[in-house]
């Protein structure tokens, strides 16, 4: 009897060791994220949506039960093993999920603000390159594909302030890629690359190379207004864009209305597999990204309202903080109020967080790699 009592004891404490352990491995692998109202009619709900799509940038296929993200209250938990990264791809997000719990402001709060985290998804191009596995070389990233004889010439341009030849791999399912090799125009010179790859979570993969085929953080200025991976991810909605714009013909090249119809065909084909796939991001619902636009946007440009409840302050508290600050409106979201740049209210938080680049979609003075 007394052997009999001993095993069960001995099961009884390792089956507790056990859950002990699954639970620790969770909280390791997970993150608490907070969120706080940015605008009148926002909700957890919208913002959730957003951070589905943000983590879709970098690559993860979310499972339809979306078992790797839940919300309580205010708090968002997301499991970093359990959203349909590639192994690669967790790893790395586990890494900046550490450097985040090390900041001052997780370490007092036990949390992170959902805008802070999806601004250093998306706003930090070394982080969403790293993430989504956008190689350090041209010549290695199209070392993966057969690029097609056919190509487009584009001469007028909405983004490129150069032109841009246009060179494409048959679309094989979720697999092809774009290649834009951006030329001055009088002496045929070579400024820059621009890549999208598609993904087989129905998402755009955008790589930016410069003149030698090294990747870098943004378009140069003086020759294109594409700026960062980030503004490539809003300008394209998650869809190979149409040629907006009437091109001239140009010998050796595919006529204007050719290319504007072959693009269109591909458009069609990635946008039914895409709407087909079985993931917790909803492509149907084709503006449901601009709910992590709105994430990024409200944090990087926070109200007086939003801060308060970021920072746990009251509007008072936030506003005697804030006395002689420039404020400006958002012309795209005029609804987002009276509004702050980030960089000029941050050093005024009760705590720092893990900082973040200057700007998300355009080149930044200030650009974060927190995964070296």
């Amino acid at each position: 009897m007394k052997k009999l009592l001993l095993v069960f004891s001995l099961l009884l404490v390792a089956c507790a060791n056990d859950s002990y352990s699954d639970l620790m491995g969770k909280e390791d692998d997970s993150l608490v994220l907070r969120w706080s109202k940015a605008y009148d009619d926002d909700d957890i709900h919208k913002s959730l949506i957003g951070l589905k799509w943000a983590l879709s940038y970098i690559g993860a296929k979310l499972p339809s039960d979306l078992s790797g993200i839940y919300s309580n209250g205010d708090r968002i938990y997301v499991d970093s093993k359990a959203i349909g990264l590639s192994e690669n791809a967790q790893v790395l997000l586990n890494r900046l999920h550490q450097k985040i719990k090390n900041s001052q402001e997780y370490q007092q709060q036990q949390t992170i603000d959902l805008g802070r985290y999806v601004t250093l998804l998306l706003g930090a191009s070394e982080h969403y390159y790293a993430l989504t596995g956008v190689p350090e070389q041209l010549d290695v990233l199209m070392s993966r594909y057969t690029l097609q004889p056919e190509k487009g010439y584009v001469d007028n341009s909405g983004v490129s302030l150069e032109h841009r030849i246009i060179r494409f791999s048959e679309q094989n399912g979720l697999n092809q890629v774009f290649l834009s090799t951006e030329i001055n125009p009088v002496n045929g010179t070579v400024t820059e690359y621009e890549t999208i790859e598609l993904l087989d979570n129905g998402q755009l993969r955008f790589g930016i190379f410069d003149a030698n085929g090294i990747r870098k953080n943004n378009a140069d200025p003086a020759h294109s207004n594409a700026g960062k991976p980030a503004k490539c991810m809003w300008c394209h909605e998650s869809s190979i864009q149409p040629l907006f714009t009437v091109q001239n013909n140009h010998n050796g090249f595919l006529p204007y209305t050719d290319f504007r119809d072959r693009l269109l065909d591909y458009r069609t084909s990635h946008n039914t597999l895409k709407n087909n796939l079985p993931m917790g991001v909803d492509f149907s619902q084709t503006q449901q990204h601009t709910f992590t636009e709105l994430l990024y946007i409200s944090f990087m440009e926070p109200s007086a309202e939003r801060l308060s409840r970021e920072w746990n302050l009251t509007l008072t508290e936030v506003q005697n903080r804030l006395a002689g600050l420039p404020t400006h409106t958002y012309d795209e979201f005029p609804f987002l109020g009276t509004l702050y740049h980030r960089k000029d209210i941050e050093s005024l938080a009760p705590y720092p967080g893990l900082s973040v680049s200057d700007h998300v979609r355009e080149q930044s003075q200030t650009e974060v790699n927190h995964l070296n």
